[in-house]
């Protein structure tokens, strides 16, 4: 146990409350973030605290000067990060006692989350919870003492005297502290070899899903909690596994789960596109800001759906979704933007959380005239849809069908009714103020966003979301990738900068295999395959055989992390694990396979009470167990027969094409004059060649 200090735990007390204020804006004052390109630490540059970016020469004048470090981390959407920076962080009072005794440092973390790991773990270290605002002190070399999310301005201005006299008159019990809290930071993010262990069974995996079911609400989709949060990686292992196990069940509650997202205020159904998360436990109340990463999983997620279901809403999520991105994130180089603020400017000029979504009975009244009565029945403008204030967050609870049946009009008139009301709500929301635009371009988030695009692509057949897709390849390549394979982090203002992380390399091979999947383009592959040796040599962890989530060429921090557990986004690891098997499919003699089963055997262990939080890593249990196939497709016509193959749900395969011979081990020697031939293979060992899609999905069920 680490050691507490009693007044530590007494500052941690001082963070409760909460009010929201209007925004004001002033230039009295400028501080060193003026020089920086992230949206974030932007809104922060007139400041009366002299903020400044984390950089070495900024820790080492710390050191020289004896201050603590105050590390203040958060994101341009984050609702309470505005808060906390009108009432703390624009008061001039504050400012003085910031500026005279720390030196401080703001972070965004979606520009740095290697930082951002490392203080998040120290805080739930000492509090036991976490979030944004995240607001650290530490010692000048980096170690952490104290911690705390949104704090108001009295409590703020305590607890940092307290701290300020703490580490002037007992600087030795300070430094004991964060030293015990730094030894219990690296304890807790190291990750054994275990060699000698039996990969995870099917029946364990079974007993897993089965526990873990437990906590699934089966009415209302998700997990039986508020907030409700989307949790991609979840539902799509447990399509997965559904899938391969033929359990209706799991299905029932997988497409309840995705129904009720899609219907929910959770979905901006005026404008496409998916919130952060709902506060409630039906999906209505969104926090409202919506981000890149969310929305490039869920068009992967409801795609694979769409091809296993055949749900036309399903599809309809997935081009309003896409049309949504392409319409406020895409940036005209081709990348897309990091999310849309929470708040923006209500009716007074003041910033308000959802003011830009929200409506009240009386403008849809007037807007929607004689069309309103169906649509206050289709999206709840009653006791089931009111939100606060009079606000309406729109939300169904019930399918076309049965609106239509109750008013007596058939689906296809009611949905023509229903998209004539809400475009004429889009073009009335559009002359409301935007919500604030991130547009820092994000290499892991956009790897993300080009894999559901290319997904999109691959299951519903569209040829412009192909196109979306190669433009964003095409950026990637051009503004992030170095000659060397390694990549830059970060895009903004014409400029890349930052060295990339474990989870941006993961992201790009992701979407480059998936790319090479529905092109057959070998430079896709190719690029997938230097970018994985880039990886394997710059953040390897030879000790354990997991990826470190900095690279060796980067400056050090008080650990270097290692990313295993599966959250809102895949863990970098788990992502690397499932890049390496999928190569070692078409790259045997790599040692990839070997590599991707020594991980799954390092993380297992935390399944059996843990599989929610293990979901990407569950895919690999499923691999090793059963078949994976390689499908060869060979000849003139490979890309029609190839792409007729991909439509279908197959995630324990790779597909390959080419017109006559390719370069990888698997297209060679297949090539066949006048014909076009399907080879399907377990290890490169392949059965008999067919000539039709058909005749090879039977293949793959044999």
């Amino acid at each position: 146990m680490l050691k507490k200090i009693a007044v530590l735990s007494v500052l941690l007390s001082l963070t409760s409350g909460c009010t929201q204020k209007s925004k004001k804006v002033t230039h009295k004052h400028t501080n060193a973030l003026v020089h920086e390109t992230s949206p974030y630490l932007l809104q922060h540059a007139h400041n009366p605290v002299n903020w400044e970016a984390w950089k070495p020469e900024v820790l080492e004048r710390a050191k020289k000067e004896d201050k603590p470090l105050l590390i203040s981390i958060g994101y341009a959407a984050c609702h309470w990060c505005h808060v906390m920076e009108e009432e703390c962080f624009e008061d001039e009072e504050v400012a003085q006692m910031m500026n005279e005794n720390f030196v401080n440092i703001k972070i965004d973390r979606e520009e740095r989350p290697d930082v951002d790991q490392i203080y998040m773990d120290a805080i739930q270290m000492m509090s036991g919870n976490g979030g944004w605002p995240l607001n650290i002190v530490a010692l000048p070399d980096g170690r952490p003492f104290w911690g705390a999310t949104y704090v108001p301005k009295d409590n703020w201005i305590k607890s940092l005297k307290q701290l300020t006299d703490l580490y002037k008159t007992d600087k030795s019990r300070v430094v004991q502290y964060a030293s015990d809290l730094s030894n219990g930071i690296n304890a807790i993010n190291l990750v054994e070899n275990k060699a000698d262990s039996d990969l995870y069974s099917l029946e364990q995996l079974d007993g897993s899903v089965t526990k873990w079911s437990q906590y699934f609400d089966t009415f209302l989709g998700g997990y039986k909690r508020a907030p409700k949060f989307m949790m991609p990686n979840n539902w799509e292992f447990l399509l997965h596994y559904a899938t391969t196990n033929n359990n209706a069940e799991l299905m029932e509650y997988l497409n309840t789960t995705l129904t009720r997202m899609a219907y929910g205020g959770i979905y901006d159904h005026v404008g496409g596109g998916f919130s952060r998360y709902s506060v409630d436990a039906k999906w209505h109340v969104p926090h409202f800001e919506k981000m890149l990463y969310d929305n490039g999983q869920l068009v992967s997620l409801y795609a694979k759906a769409y091809a296993v279901t055949g749900n036309e809403l399903y599809k309809e999520v997935v081009e309003q979704t896409i049309g949504f991105v392409k319409e406020e994130l895409l940036d005209e180089s081709g990348g897309f933007y990091s999310s849309l603020d929470a708040d923006s400017l209500d009716e007074q000029g003041e910033l308000e959380e959802g003011a830009y979504y929200v409506w009240t009975k009386e403008a849809l009244t007037q807007l929607l005239g004689s069309d309103f009565e169906l649509f206050k029945d289709q999206y709840n403008i009653n006791s089931y849809g009111l939100w606060e204030k009079g606000n309406y967050v729109l939300i169904k609870d019930k399918s076309d069908e049965e609106i239509a049946k109750k008013h007596k009009i058939s689906v296809s008139e009611l949905r023509k009714k229903m998209t004539d009301a809400l475009d004429i709500l889009k073009k009335e929301r559009a002359k409301r103020p935007k919500p604030r635009l991130d547009d820092k371009i994000l290499t892991s988030w956009n790897g993300l966003m080009l894999t559901g695009l290319v997904d999109a692509y691959r299951y519903l057949g569209n040829e412009a979301y192909l196109t979306m897709a190669l433009t964003s390849a095409a950026f990637l390549e051009k503004e992030m990738l170095k000659d060397d394979f390694s990549l830059f982090r970060n895009h903004k203002a014409g400029k890349s900068n930052i060295n990339a992380f474990l989870e941006d390399y993961a992201a790009v091979i992701e979407a480059y295999i998936a790319l090479y999947e529905v092109t057959f383009d070998e430079k896709w592959l190719n690029h997938s395959k230097k970018l994985l040796d880039y990886t394997k040599a710059h953040f390897l962890d030879s000790g354990s055989g997991m990826f470190f989530f900095t690279s060796d060429e980067d400056d050090s921090l008080i650990r270097r992390s290692i990313e295993t557990g599966d959250n809102v986004i895949s863990a970098s690891n788990s992502i690397m694990a499932k890049n390496l098997l999928k190569l070692h499919k078409l790259f045997p003699d790599d040692g990839y396979g070997d590599m991707a089963k020594q991980m799954l055997k390092n993380v297992q262990g935390d399944f059996p009470d843990s599989a929610q939080g293990f979901t990407n890593w569950l895919h690999l249990v499923l691999f090793e167990n059963k078949n994976f196939y390689e499908i060869a497709v060979v000849g003139e016509n490979y890309r029609e027969l190839g792409k007729e193959i991909g439509k279908n749900y197959l995630p324990n395969s790779i597909l390959v094409g080419t017109p006559n011979e390719g370069s990888i081990d698997l297209l060679k020697n297949r090539y066949n004059e006048g014909e076009t031939l399907v080879y399907v293979c377990i290890e490169g060992a392949c059965k008999l060649p067919v000539r039709s899609a058909k005749d090879a999905l039977k293949q793959l069920k044999n």
